[in-house]
């Protein structure tokens, strides 16, 4: 139910990916007026050129407790989300619940498989070992050279550029107001507080700003330097091929491959394009893509999937992550009253939109810190 008071605040958000869409989607709903101001197409940079896969501990190492929680717990919210997004869209998000399986083809692969099972079984996730051939039996495409395997029915994915639509649509039905290839100059900051953002040489005032510009969240001007958060483009290279009758899977497959710097994902979507990632790459804000990168990923997925040697391709692209110094989010307020962060996702912008979305539009209207975002706010990197 819309309140007088919520009604009565303005909100900006910077960034038009899934979570500035997320987040503004959710306020909208409850009567905030929402404006996204956005430097490109909305969800056209890290949102599009994601794979969609929603796995918490495959994109996640172990020892990141705190990352794995929030991961796992926006995973349980994604039924509910896919519901409620699809209801109000009115269009498919392709979400998909046929799990993953994750393979190894020598023995050093499957001495990096038994540890990352044990340590899913100790988070009491779904997951069985099984030897190659029990493998084949569920994805008969899989190489025969493949030793062993981890089958995960708690990794489920969507179709990330299906969900951007979706939420573009959402938003918009909601009351959203959304500016595309409008930057924003810079946050206009007075007595410590946040009053709303320059865009086009004018003022824009606002009682709450929320940075959500994922890799360009610090060339955004105004902001003081503690209040900048340290976040550097990651580039990842990617491909997708048009799968046939005769070569077509159900299942993500992943190879975290001992040998390789690069490991490889191949994620079939309801279309019949079957998405190849990702290189993980330090180059600033290129995106170029090179014979280098693409040569490891078809060697990655080829090693794992024979029959992809003769799919067409249908696209290549590269896209920008935001890492943060530790590459976990930066969520929740800052030292600037009013001034909100969102940004930071790194490789799972798409599976933390919804917990993202819910935790930061309660601060925003609750004024209270959940104990959920409460580890991932800007402070942790000025702590001693």
């Amino acid at each position: 139910m819309n309140s007088n008071r919520n009604s009565a605040k303005k909100v900006i958000i910077i960034g038009g990916g899934v979570i500035g869409l997320g987040i503004g989607w959710q306020l909208a709903k409850m009567g905030c007026a929402v404006t996204i101001y956005e430097r490109n197409r909305a969800g056209r940079a890290a949102s599009w050129a994601a794979a969609g896969m929603l796995a918490p501990l495959s994109e996640v190492h172990f020892e990141e407790q705190e990352l794995l929680q929030l991961g796992s717990m926006s995973l349980r919210l994604y039924p509910e989300w896919v519901e409620e997004l699809e209801a109000d869209s009115r269009m498919s998000v392709g979400y998909k619940t046929e799990g993953t399986l994750i393979v190894g083809i020598d023995r050093d692969d499957a001495q990096l498989l038994q540890h990352l099972y044990e340590s899913q079984k100790l988070l009491d996730l779904r997951v069985e070992w099984m030897d190659g051939a029990a493998a084949r039996e569920i994805e008969p495409l899989l190489s025969p050279k493949i030793t062993a395997a981890i089958s995960s029915e708690d990794d489920h994915q969507v179709d990330n550029r299906l969900m951007v639509k979706a939420l573009i649509t959402a938003y918009q039905k909601a009351g959203g107001t959304l500016f595309e290839n409008i930057p924003v100059e810079k946050i206009e900051l007075r007595e410590g507080q946040a009053k709303g953002v320059w865009v086009k040489g004018a003022l824009h005032d606002a009682d709450v700003v929320v940075l959500a510009a994922g890799c360009w969240s610090n060339e955004i001007g105004g902001l003081p330097e503690n209040v900048t958060p340290p976040i550097r483009p990651v580039k990842g290279q990617m491909l997708a091929l048009k799968m046939e009758s005769s070569v077509a899977l159900q299942k993500v497959i992943r190879t975290p491959r001992a040998k390789y710097a690069t490991d490889v994902y191949l994620v079939p979507k309801n279309n019949g394009r079957l998405v190849i990632g990702a290189t993980s790459e330090e180059m600033g804000f290129d995106t170029q893509l090179t014979a280098g990168g693409l040569f490891e990923l078809l060697r990655g997925a080829w090693e794992a999937v024979p029959g992809i040697y003769d799919l067409p391709i249908l696209e290549t692209w590269a896209g920008l992550r935001p890492g943060s110094r530790d590459n976990a989010p930066i969520l929740g307020p800052t030292e600037v009253k009013n001034m909100i962060m969102a940004t930071g996702h790194y490789r799972n912008g798409i599976l933390l939109t919804p917990i993202t979305a819910r935790e930061i539009s309660s601060l925003i209207l609750t004024g209270k810190t959940s104990e959920t975002i409460a580890p991932f706010q800007l402070s942790r990197f000025s702590q001693v």
